[in-house]
């Protein structure tokens, strides 16, 4: 007779007892063993009738011979060694291997490992350097991962922005860390529920069945009140960037129907400029920033022809540079 090799694995991340209709009835029905005593499901296993045994570490060719042999075999959270092992027996003929989730991970749930990985950065014995840091020693990381983030759009690289987005991302976490050292904490679940409620308060046309119409004005509205503002320039931070500062000043300006007056000096030649791209619909940051990447390519191109043929770039006179231009 042929018996059966069953290996039952769970989600860390999902709240232990929370197992799957499948999982609960290989569970109940037959003998579990597991080489883990701490794992947090035991309780709820017990709790619920299931017979749990725990044993020492098991050989993979062990537990195939006991299901070779008619035995049904129950092994609760395998290790990834155990299960390349048993797969390897099961492809070689025997009784096959049959897996049973007791728990997927939820959509997000890997973030609880960020979470975990940062509280043992900031832990007693853990990083130097991340122990040392502060919000304020951090600032420059956030603007310089936002930046790379950015770039990475801008070069169209998927593969990129999905590795600078976790950068981002470490920045959040590592400062949501930090704040709960403090005199008045608050954590990365304070963050993401506010978070939520920020974003159902302002789709009511999703979350509360209010129209979709005007959705731009409605935002703002919902922030005005949410924030108490008086003016439509507060809110806009002005650490940003000088070109979309004023291009995001002028944009509340003219929302408000408000004239946008001229400006002395080479700041008011630059602040014109910026009126005009207001009025085309152009982001002035982006435009400049395209015309900047494609002067970098070229220059960078001129310069590794002028190696290429033997020369010295910096040698070049304003005129061969001119010459290359054209």
């Amino acid at each position: 007779m042929t018996g059966r090799l069953v290996l039952v694995v769970c989600s860390p991340r999902v709240p232990a007892g929370l197992l799957s209709s499948p999982a609960w009835e290989v569970l109940r029905a037959h003998r579990v063993q597991t080489a883990d005593p701490d794992s947090p499901q035991l309780p709820f296993l017990r709790a619920a009738g299931v017979d749990v045994a725990v044993v020492g570490p098991a050989r993979p060719s062990e537990l195939h011979e006991r299901a070779s042999a008619g035995e049904v075999v129950v092994w609760f959270g395998p290790d990834p060694e155990l299960v390349r092992g048993l797969g390897l027996l099961a492809v070689a003929g025997g009784p096959p291997l049959e897996l049973v989730h007791g728990s997927y991970d939820p959509p997000g749930a890997r973030l609880l490992d960020v979470v975990a990985v940062m509280d043992r950065l900031r832990s007693p014995g853990g990083c130097p350097w991340d122990a040392e840091q502060t919000h304020a020693s951090l600032r420059q990381y956030l603007i310089e991962e936002a930046y790379e983030a950015y770039q990475a759009i801008e070069d169209d690289d998927v593969v990129g922005l999905r590795e600078e987005l976790g950068d981002v991302l470490l920045q959040v976490v590592f400062h949501a860390r930090l704040a709960e050292e403090a005199a008045s904490p608050w954590s990365i679940d304070d963050v993401a529920g506010d978070l939520v409620d920020k974003l159902v308060r302002r789709h009511p046309h999703v979350f509360a069945g209010a129209s979709a119409e005007d959705l731009e004005g409605s935002w703002e509205a919902s922030k005005a009140a949410e924030k108490g503002r008086t003016s439509v320039t507060d809110g806009v931070p002005l650490s940003q960037p000088a070109l979309s500062l004023a291009a995001k000043l002028q944009r509340r300006a003219l929302r408000l129907g408000a004239p946008v007056p001229d400006a002395d000096g080479l700041g008011g030649e630059l602040w014109e400029l910026v009126r005009r791209c207001v009025e085309a619909g152009v982001d002035p940051e982006e435009a400049l920033r395209a015309t900047a990447r494609s002067y970098r390519d070229s220059l960078a191109a001129a310069e590794a022809d002028v190696r290429a043929a033997g020369g010295d770039p910096a040698a070049l006179t304003p005129a061969q540079w001119e010459a290359r231009w054209r």
